[in-house]
């Protein structure tokens, strides 16, 4: 699959698929033609069912490479933030994004841009494809709900990262194609699309009990309602949001709670269990890209041997933040104990992410089969809190999300909230950044829930020690764009 916005490379994949194809109608110049089945295109390709079902696993791998959903996730979403620091003497990219000094030149921006839109591009091409394919409805508008919901999740990633950004929606199919060099799209515009992908895959995707077992990790419609909430939520925070989004994002969380079939897993540490990967075993994931065993058939993922200390076999590339150690969880919080260490059998070291860990992972390899988790029922407990507040302040069931997710943490009668501990709106927006570390550490959310509930620049200032401009609020399109597209503008401040 190619890659609509690296300009410079898709010329150059042009250019020689023109020249390819070229060459292969001058070798079938004989009596007996053969048609070239090692060349994939539109014209040969999604022809059956298979075909449509083979292009959605192709979607759905672009999220697992380590520049992608397996490791610049957490270095975009957990480093400008309180839960995450890198190593401080190698990799400058890591550490300009702690800091909070990245520029248009930082690798791992490019990454996070690039990747979403070979993700849009794959998302694209099912999109354009499958609905011309004989086969059974109902699995024909599963398939095209999943590739608008990577569609719609990729979009989300780039608008609240970088703003302003181009929108594609249809396949790029020639050199002359006007979306070789697109502009950028007003952000509120770009919500919008996302908004419209993500409605769609909530009424065409299965629901998560219907999913067959060999489609596991696939998109449910409770997957789209979830993330419909988050989208209504972080919109709430710009200048254009619109009146409803929180009663729109309450609405979506009650859609999934109401469903019943998601739960919080009675143990907060199962939630992390990678012998329960699926539903109905697993009842609090709603979405995950993705992982498999320990073996060559499978990809695996790499974050275990990252977060992991030299101790434990790992790289330790990415330490715990003090503050997280010190600072967050209560005495008698059982996440704590499970999230973060600072001691390997009993020997005291520099605090550690031990919250992703494998029992089949083998020391010192990148290999890991556990899943990144996009979206869980404890964060949709939370969103449901998050919105009754920003509607009524006033509502005393605003509490109950959050009191649930408190109560599985193993918090007591005493630690719950209520109108008389946490008195305001804003006391209790305070109360949910912490409870959102707390629960969700280092699961790629902490930059974007800082930048919506206002708190990101006091954070960095208080636990940090870092002043963050106004500008370093979005992130900065790579140069490499920059410089290949014209047309593109860099955001005000780089």
């Amino acid at each position: 699959m190619y890659n609509p916005i690296n300009k410079k490379n898709m010329k150059k994949t042009y250019i020689l698929l023109l020249a390819c194809a070229g060459l292969v109608i001058t070798a079938c110049k004989k009596p007996l033609e053969e048609k070239p089945f090692s060349i994939l295109t539109n014209t040969n390709f999604y022809k059956n069912a298979n075909d449509a079902q083979a292009a959605l696993i192709g979607a759905f791998s672009q999220l697992q490479p380590q520049a992608y959903y397996q490791r610049t996730v957490y270095i975009i979403g957990e480093l400008s933030g309180d839960g995450l620091i890198p190593l401080l003497t190698q990799n400058q990219e890591r550490i300009d994004m702690y800091k909070v000094q990245y520029t248009a030149a930082n690798i791992e921006i490019n990454n996070w841009y690039t990747n979403s839109y070979k993700l849009i591009s794959r998302a694209n091409d099912i999109l354009a494809n499958v609905p011309g394919i004989n086969m059974d409805a109902a699995a024909k508008n599963n398939i095209l709900g999943n590739a608008a919901f990577l569609r719609g999740l990729a979009y989300f990633d780039l608008v609240r990262s970088f703003g302003d950004v181009p929108l594609i929606t249809v396949p790029v199919t020639s050199p002359t194609d006007p979306n070789l060099f697109p502009t950028r799209t007003a952000s509120s515009k770009i919500y919008d699309q996302v908004i419209t992908d993500l409605k769609f895959a909530e009424a065409n995707c299965l629901s998560e009990d219907k999913i067959a077992t060999a489609n596991k990790g696939m998109v449910s419609s409770g997957a789209a309602s979830a993330m419909l909430a988050r989208v209504y939520l972080q919109r709430t925070s710009t200048t254009f949001a619109a009146i409803d989004d929180n009663t729109n994002a309450l609405a979506e969380c009650n859609k999934v709670i109401n469903s019943g079939i998601y739960k919080l897993m009675p143990v907060y540490s199962d939630v992390f269990n990678w012998d329960l990967k699926y539903f109905p075993a697993q009842k609090e994931d709603i979405f995950s890209v993705q992982f498999g065993l320990n073996n060559t058939s499978t990809t695996q993922n790499i974050t275990v041997r990252m977060f992991s200390p030299a101790a434990l076999g790992g790289s330790g590339s990415f330490v715990a933040n003090p503050y997280l150690m010190n600072k967050v969880y209560d005495k008698n919080d059982v996440r704590k104990a499970w999230n973060v260490s600072n001691n390997v059998a009993g020997a005291p070291t520099t605090p550690y992410i031990y919250k992703y860990r494998d029992d089949q992972w083998v020391k010192g390899s990148n290999n890991s089969r556990m899943n990144w988790i996009i979206l869980r029922y404890a964060d949709v407990l939370l969103m449901q809190s998050e919105a009754m507040n920003n509607i009524n302040a006033a509502d005393p069931n605003k509490f109950n999300g959050l009191n649930l997710v408190r109560t599985r943490a193993g918090l007591t009668a005493a630690q719950m909230l209520d109108a008389t501990n946490t008195p305001s709106a804003s006391a209790f927006v305070d109360t949910l950044v912490r409870d959102r570390l707390r629960e969700l550490c280092i699961e790629g959310h902490r930059r974007w829930d800082l930048i919506r509930l206002g708190r990101f620049k006091s954070v960095e200032q208080t636990v940090n020690g870092i002043t963050v401009d106004d500008n370093k609020l979005l992130l900065p399109l790579p140069q490499t764009e920059i410089d290949a597209n014209k047309k593109l503008t860099q955001n005000a401040g780089y």
